[in-house]
């Protein structure tokens, strides 16, 4: 990666430009990460665009079913962002699983070898795993992306290395610790251990200058760029004054794909198992990078939105607020850096009825977590207990999903009934199969499911009130809700009936749309006027989502 110059002349130019945005009578509505509608895709198993990187390291034993390469790579999702397909499904902000250089060997693990296809078990994080692609693919990926209003959110790792194997030798003891491995009882059993056997620890707690493995300046002296890593390296210390800890060689490999690239988040992996300053920290050099890349590159700058980022703490719960408990020690990490944290509850909310769950999420996000939000997900690469693993709950699973406060995470292959059950598969691989674009281009009930992830989507992404507004129920039976969501000169206001009968209804707006006021269905596209406060649609389908037309 190249060398970064920072100046702090040019970032203050960059913040006084950003906050001089142009005025008009009719604002858009803006970009809103707190209803931001975020596709998450295993880059390996969602689409192979270039057959031509299929294999390298000698990545050639026979695995387990699911636990090797697939092919999936970042031209892969160019090619879908060129076609339309995040659009047409409501999507603006796509998160990829971690892309930097995996381990070359696999590890053996039940029935047969595992790669590490999913990203996770990174050999080297200044480079961008060929599997994957290339530099030059995720430039264009971002820049074709923001061209069609989608942010990129990568995938941080701080916490661990890859598997040690016999072309991946263990990092220093003064790197990592492979001798404690987590209970999960406590705090310091959860923090201070390897996560499972042979996954190496980064000693993230210490602050002791350490010189880099050697394995990996041999690595770079081969590919001939040890001189510019340890220049840039030079740099970084220089201009953060941090010591050479482990965790600041890392912070600064991750924030380089945020100074070169102009990627717009991160979801940083495994939160809870490193001290919660360390996201601080990182959550600073984000967002240093983030305003110096908008500094560098004033042309391609799409709002004043700050660096997103999110955590996964696994186990955390929206009704926990703030906080996580780890048995003998609360954390909050909203005050270690976060805007949002991954909600692993709503697979159990979701068995409430629907006012419940809206009226539940709106109450905490709008109190407790102001200012804050959470990513709600139904289906996930690592839960091993969905809330429809069977798919027989697919249209109600994206009701639910995408008319819920908060962010939703599409997980690839829910908008088309990707099974999640696959026979001869172990553990999560059964939850990463390749994406069934064959359904989508034959199956005409999966064209069907589409269309309702499409339209439901495509309305959360053109109305920041789904997401990020305050929830109002207007009407028991039937069931007809409200949102509303301001923020500066900006407003909106929505109205959704659901459980409605076929054909002809009337639903109650409240005093969200006035008399004499045109709104219009957005799921079937029919257009009428509101009467004596209420509005008449007649359609084949029994949900409705009314805004103003």
């Amino acid at each position: 990666m190249k060398l970064h110059h920072y100046s702090m002349v040019l970032l203050s130019l960059m913040i006084t430009s950003a906050c001089d945005s142009p005025k008009t009578d009719k604002p858009e509505a803006p970009f809103v990460w707190e209803g931001a509608n975020l596709y998450f895709m295993l880059t390996d198993r969602f689409n192979n665009g270039n057959p031509n990187n299929e294999v390298f390291f000698d990545r050639n034993r026979t695995t387990g079913k699911l636990r090797g390469f697939e092919g999936g790579d970042l031209r892969g999702v160019i090619q879908k962002i060129d076609e339309g397909y995040f659009t047409d499904l409501g999507i603006n902000a796509i998160w990829l699983t971690p892309l930097v250089e995996q381990i070359h060997d696999a590890v053996d693990e039940g029935t047969g070898a595992s790669y590490g296809f999913h990203g996770y078990w990174a050999k080297d994080w200044t480079k961008i795993d060929p599997n994957f692609g290339t530099e030059t693919d995720l430039r264009e990926l971002v820049e074709k992306a923001h061209a069609k209003g989608i942010r990129i959110v990568l995938d941080g790792v701080i916490n661990h290395t890859g598997p040690v194997t016999e072309k991946d030798p263990v990092w220093p003891d003064d790197w990592v610790r492979t001798d404690t491995q987590c209970t999960y009882d406590n705090f310091e059993h959860t923090v201070s251990c390897s996560l499972v056997k042979n996954l190496p620890d980064i000693l993230t707690e210490s602050n002791e200058n350490v010189p880099l493995p050697e394995v990996l300046v041999e690595k770079w002296k081969t590919e001939g760029r040890y001189e510019q890593e340890m220049k840039e390296l030079d740099a970084f210390f220089e201009h953060t004054g941090y010591p050479r800890a482990p965790r600041f060689y890392i912070i600064k490999w991750l924030t380089d794909y945020i100074l070169d690239f102009g990627v717009d988040g991160y979801r940083a992996d495994t939160v809870k198992h490193t001290e919660e300053y360390v996201w601080k920290e990182f959550r600073d050099q984000c967002d240093y990078a983030f305003q110096t890349w908008k500094t560098n590159n004033p042309d391609k700058v799409l709002d004043d939105n700050p660096f997103f980022l999110v955590g996964e703490v696994y186990g955390y719960n929206i009704v926990g607020g703030k906080w996580y408990d780890y048995g003998d020690r609360k954390v909050n990490y909203f005050e270690n850096g976060f805007n949002a944290l991954i909600n692993f509850g709503m697979k159990y909310d979701s068995n409430e009825n629907y006012d419940q769950l809206f009226s539940k999420y709106s109450n905490l996000l709008n109190n407790e977590l102001k200012d804050f939000t959470t990513l709600n997900y139904l289906t996930s690469h690592d839960d091993g207990q969905p809330f429809d693993q069977a798919r027989e709950r697919t249209f109600e699973t994206a009701t639910k999903l995408l008319l819920t406060p908060g962010i939703s995470q599409v997980y690839y292959g829910d908008e088309s009934a990707r099974p999640l059950i696959i026979e001869g598969t172990e553990g999560d691989a059964t939850l990463r199969s390749k994406m069934n674009w064959e359904d989508i281009a034959g199956n005409p009930e999966t064209k069907k499911l589409l269309t309702h992830w499409q339209k439901l989507g495509v309305f959360r992404k053109n109305h920041p009130a789904v997401g990020a507004g305050v929830h109002m129920m207007i009407s028991e039976t039937p069931y007809v809700f409200s949102r509303v969501f301001e923020k500066n000169n900006f407003s909106d206001k929505v109205v959704v009936g659901l459980d409605l009968p076929i054909g002809k209804k009337t639903l109650s707006v409240g005093t969200i749309f006035l008399d004499g006021i045109k709104v219009r269905d957005a799921y079937s596209g029919k257009t009428v006027e509101v009467e004596n406060g209420s509005a008449t649609i007649d359609s084949e389908y029994g949900l409705v989502l009314l805004e103003e037309n």
